[in-house]
């Protein structure tokens, strides 16, 4: 098992390892909470890595029940929280609530004010326009279903063996009192980047057809309609054995053909790690999981004590650029851990972004996480 830490940090700054024995010693109410990043960490495409699983029971009391609070926070996403937990439970074999999962496309939730009823696009893997309207938003169409109401719109579809259908059940999950919209004559009023494209091609194509023509395809030159992104990653680890283009990666590529085409620069907001607002989010979060799922009843004794504080909250990742940056950058409470599973795979610290910790397995960063904070 090896460590390696961050300078400045001394070993001396570190509490003592504690014996297996003390870890029995569980404080009433946990002073620390830990954030996971999944892919390259916790999971390989669909298989957990090493010992992940039985890092993460080491979390719970022998009944099942949460001991220490702890979420996903992942740039992944692409599928409702609910369906994510649900999947992530089955292959961990672990209860992991909606609530404990943040993907990068969670904080979309905070423009329902501003978007609820206005037409909105969404794009991505997975069902990126379920995801939307499940967040509230009540007039959304995943960038296939728009596309197909305009012909010729993607000028190789007919080379493609999968074609865009029109929405069949619109509005999705709304009032029927929500107007359907006539595509082809209303503006698009913003568009959502939920999770990586799937075709590159027809997206760049149809993003750029929105987004110059101020909302609606053909149209002369307009303002440019608002862009979200869920995450800004470059490269992100999945199955094969080297990283995966990202979302990052797709934002880039967009962003160099629209500035070629059109008189203005593209604008557009990331969502997702490393931004500093991911952070503090998921530290609001796991705070409601403590209050919600951890030692209930010894919450209610410290209750007169006050909003509880975490003292540490720890993120687990392998992404320098993301995960470390992200932690750094939110400052205290947050101490960063990479593990040598996923993006970094390299025997000394990042030299530009070094983690507090260093070690080769999420199993040992959580073995370091409790004997740090057992005695707390």
């Amino acid at each position: 098992m090896r460590f390696r830490f961050k300078q400045p940090l001394s070993l001396s700054s570190l509490r003592p390892p504690q014996s297996s024995s003390s870890l029995h010693s569980i404080p009433k109410q946990s002073s620390f909470g830990i954030a996971f990043d999944i892919d390259g960490v916790i999971l390989r495409g669909q298989r957990p890595i090493a010992n992940s699983p039985k890092a993460l029971k080491r979390l719970y009391d022998d009944s099942g029940a949460l001991k220490f609070p702890f979420l996903f926070l992942t740039n992944g996403g692409g599928f409702p929280e609910s369906k994510r937990a649900s999947e992530l439970s089955n292959l961990l074999n672990v209860k992991i609530l909606p609530s404990q999962v943040v993907q990068g496309h969670s904080p979309f939730r905070t423009l329902l004010n501003r978007f609820e009823n206005e037409l909105i696009v969404a794009t991505g893997k997975g069902v990126p326009a379920e995801v939307m309207s499940e967040y509230g938003f009540k007039r959304v169409l995943s960038l296939d279903e728009y596309a197909s109401y305009f012909d010729h719109i993607d000028p190789v579809a007919h080379y493609k063996g999968w074609t865009g259908t029109k929405a069949s059940n619109w509005p999705r999950n709304s009032p029927k009192s929500v107007s359907c919209p006539n595509v082809i004559s209303e503006k698009v009023k913003a568009a959502f980047v939920v999770s990586d494209p799937v075709d590159w091609g027809r997206n760049i194509q149809v993003l750029c057809d929105i987004l110059t023509s101020g909302g609606l395809p053909g149209e002369k030159h307009g303002c440019q309609p608002p862009l979200y992104f869920a995450a800004d990653d470059l490269q992100y680890q999945a199955a094969f054995p080297s990283e995966r283009l990202g979302m990052g990666a797709f934002r880039i590529a967009l962003e160099s053909i629209f500035n070629r085409i059109h008189n203005k620069s593209l604008e557009y907001t990331c969502f997702g790690k490393p931004n500093p607002f991911v952070f503090r989010n998921a530290e609001t979060i796991l705070k409601e999981i403590q209050k919600s799922s951890c030692q209930r009843d010894a919450i209610e004794e410290n209750a007169e004590q006050g909003s509880h504080s975490f003292k540490t909250l720890y993120m687990i990742g392998d992404n320098p650029l993301v995960d470390v940056k992200g932690a750094h950058q939110a400052g205290s409470p947050w101490f960063s851990i990479l593990t040598r599973t996923g993006v970094f795979r390299q025997k000394e610290n990042h030299a530009e972004y070094p983690a507090h910790l260093v070690v080769d397995t999420v199993e040992e960063a959580v073995e370091f996480i409790l004997k740090r904070e057992v005695a707390s």
